[in-house]
């Protein structure tokens, strides 16, 4: 990001994703994104990042994960890992939006082939049969042997993670921790208190399913701050009521979010909580 802002880099690609909505400072990269001579995203839908883009700007529409992949090779199957490590394939049943969109590991293929033509890695290959790309993962990737096997397992099956399974490779054998020295970057302002973002029911990353948190039972907003309810009495909030979110920092920078509404929660005294709403 710090490249972008300074002009060192110059083009920027994206496969899926909301990269200047999903970072820390998103002004801070749109100026970065800005000042690209060619931006391009690989997307199955629109979104805020792509109305950010450099001098010169692709959107490239590539199957969704839910489409039949259809190549000389069959149909084409992803392999997909889930929030617990766990790997299956995804075959996508939909119909294609258009006969002329592109699967993603075939854009990535041709990008390859035609900045390196002279490359000996099989590109073609990879673009129409995706077993071909896993059976060099399983190559190279500790705990993927025999990929394109167990993969069609009943389950697939689970990444292994050493940690998990308490087998810690350090010289003790044991877990260890270490204590890293932090700023203080808490005002000293008994006014202030502190935000914490959470990710809300029906929510990805940054794609919204719908407007509702049933974890919280919130329905049709999504733009909610929870705080204790002594916090709101003191500062004149009620509930439902519309509050703005500004940033206090030793650095002098100042951020604010506006259009959010307050909520009783059961919180500790000073911690507020809000969704995330984009």
């Amino acid at each position: 990001m710090k490249a972008l802002h300074d002009g060192d880099v110059k083009v920027f690609i994206g496969m899926g994703g909301n990269f200047v909505r999903a970072v820390p400072d998103p002004a801070y990269t749109a100026e970065g994104m800005a000042q690209c001579s060619l931006t391009v995203h690989v997307s199955t839908k629109l979104n805020r990042s792509h109305l950010t883009h450099g001098a010169r700007a692709l959107i490239l529409p590539c199957l969704a994960r839910t489409e039949r992949d259809e190549t000389g090779y069959g149909l084409q199957r992803q392999s997909c890992e889930d929030a617990m490590s766990n790997v299956q394939l995804s075959l996508g049943k939909r119909r294609p939006a258009s006969d002329q969109l592109l699967s993603e590991p075939a854009i990535l293929a041709g990008i390859a082939r035609a900045t390196l033509p002279g490359s000996a890695t099989p590109w073609e290959r990879y673009a129409v049969d995706y077993d071909a790309i896993r059976d060099v993962m399983a190559k190279v990737l500790p705990g993927f042997e025999g990929f394109n096997k167990v993969v069609r397992g009943k389950y697939g099956f689970r990444i292994p993670q050493p940690a998990r399974e308490r087998d810690f490779r350090t010289p003790s054998g044991r877990a260890e921790f270490c204590l890293a020295d932090l700023p203080n970057v808490v005002p000293d302002d008994d006014q202030t208190i502190v935000l914490q973002t959470i990710r809300s029911h029906d929510q990805w990353n940054t794609t919204i399913y719908t407007n509702d948190d049933r974890y919280r039972g919130v329905k049709n907003i999504r733009e909610i701050v929870f705080m204790h309810a002594d916090d709101m009495a003191e500062r004149g909030i009620s509930w439902g009521g519309a509050i703005d979110l500004v940033s206090t920092s030793k650095d002098g920078s100042k951020r604010t979010a506006r259009g959010f509404r307050a909520v009783s929660y059961d919180l500790p005294r000073g911690v507020r909580r809000a969704t995330c709403p984009s």
